[in-house]
């Protein structure tokens, strides 16, 4: 059993606030006897006092039914609910368990026992009690909210804990229940991206924003698994909308940049760079990307300042390295290129260009077998198309918070 947390517990607490609301309309749909039923006028007259916050006379008219007939599965369940708003949830248990006992597919019973259980953090006894209970009734809203949540938190834990199969398997299972859900389809396109799923994370992002148009994160995420698939003009289009509504979140501009950058639109790209770093001067990826524009158009010394501004913030960091490598080489200053290189790799030795230039200035020094090797390796991640996609177009979160409701 884990700690409830305080979402599940504001959870909780508004569905105790509706439960006479729910129980109810449970009842009276519940109730349809072939024959009369002396009950049923003291059942519908203590669910109405719940609903009026009238617990003391609800009871009473319980107690009254259970005296007479002791095992009626309504009374029992209402009377659970009531211990559950007394905070008796030792009594409230027992109760619910007597009466699924006496009617094993009483949908309320099951409902209630589950979110009691969910209040309480117990989600292993939780699921399967919402499961019966949504099985038997889909249109039971507590327990189908209660049980997507858990699912979701699931399926998160899963994620951190880095098995993403178990991950999406669970979200998958959230799905089922909450079709209609962006928020479900946001959980489940985060998790194909972080698959490299990026067919499946676009159809998840694009149901998002149809069920939430103009949401800021789905947005992004959608230009995410654009770019996954190399569809940059799609990538451009939705980074453009993200930057729209949040015109000073700087990774929006920076991924705007790339995008354009990949479209050789680079004048664009680079105003969306600098704005990047006019927003967030402390970042490093906005001072990459230009340099690397500054690097195929040969303005070799401004690269290379950029550069040596984001090896200052971050001096291991594998791509800068690598781009100060491939500046010395082309100024054919080949020793400290080989030293800058080599930090590369050792930084990322995935790294197709670090390995690339490596070889190149291997061979300008006449070390020809060590620039076979290294150009063989180069050769071999080249042709690893995941590795390089992540290594190119790997975006950072975006920095401002989305609002929950969008503009529409």
């Amino acid at each position: 059993m884990v700690v409830a947390t305080a979402r599940q517990k504001d959870f909780s607490v508004r569905n105790q606030l509706l439960c006479g609301l729910f129980v109810l309309s449970s009842l009276l749909s519940a109730a349809q006897p072939a024959k009369p039923d002396p009950n049923l006028s003291l059942l519908q007259r203590a669910a109405e006092a719940m609903t009026a916050g009238d617990l003391k006379r609800a009871e009473s008219d319980l107690q009254s039914v259970l005296r007479v007939t002791p095992h009626d599965f309504r009374a029992l369940d209402l009377l659970g609910v009531i211990r559950v708003l007394q905070r008796r949830e030792a009594e409230a248990e027992k109760l619910f368990r007597r009466a699924i006992d006496k009617n094993p597919n009483f949908a309320p019973a099951r409902a209630h026992l589950g979110l009691l259980f969910y209040q309480q953090g117990n989600t292993e006894d939780a699921l399967p009690q919402l499961r019966e209970a949504v099985g038997l009734d889909p249109a039971r809203r507590d327990a189908s909210d209660a049980l997507v949540r858990i699912l979701q938190d699931q399926a998160r834990a899963a994620a951190e804990a880095d098995d993403m199969q178990k991950s999406l398997a669970l979200i998958t299972d959230a799905l089922k229940y909450a079709p209609d859900s962006p928020d479900v389809q946001m959980a489940m396109g985060t998790i194909q991206l972080q698959m490299s799923l990026w067919n499946d994370a676009a159809t998840s992002f694009q149901n998002a924003l149809k069920l939430r148009p103009n949401d800021p994160l789905a947005l992004y995420n959608l230009g995410r698994a654009y770019l996954g698939e190399w569809k940059f003009e799609d990538a451009r289009q939705q980074f453009a909308s993200y930057v729209a509504l949040r015109p000073d979140d700087a990774s929006g501009h920076c991924a705007l940049g790339m995008t354009l950058a990949a479209l050789e639109l680079l004048p664009d790209a680079r105003k969306e760079f600098q704005q990047s770093i006019a927003l967030a001067p402390a970042q490093t990826e906005a001072y990459l990307r230009l340099a690397l524009i500054d690097l195929d158009s040969k303005d070799l010394d401004e690269a290379a300042s950029n550069l040596h501004i984001v090896l200052a913030h971050d001096p291991k960091h594998s791509g800068a390295l690598s781009a100060l490598g491939r500046v010395a080489f082309q100024q054919k200053r080949y020793p400290e290129a080989v030293d800058l290189l080599l930090q590369a790799i050792a930084a990322d030795g995935s790294s197709h260009e670090a390995h690339y230039y490596l070889g190149l200035t291997f061979a300008r020094l006449g070390r020809n077998k060590e620039s076979d090797d290294q150009l063989r390796i180069a050769t071999r991640l080249e042709h690893d198309q995941k590795e390089h996609r992540n290594a190119v177009f790997q975006l950072a979160e975006p920095t401002a918070n989305p609002d929950p409701s969008p503009p529409q």
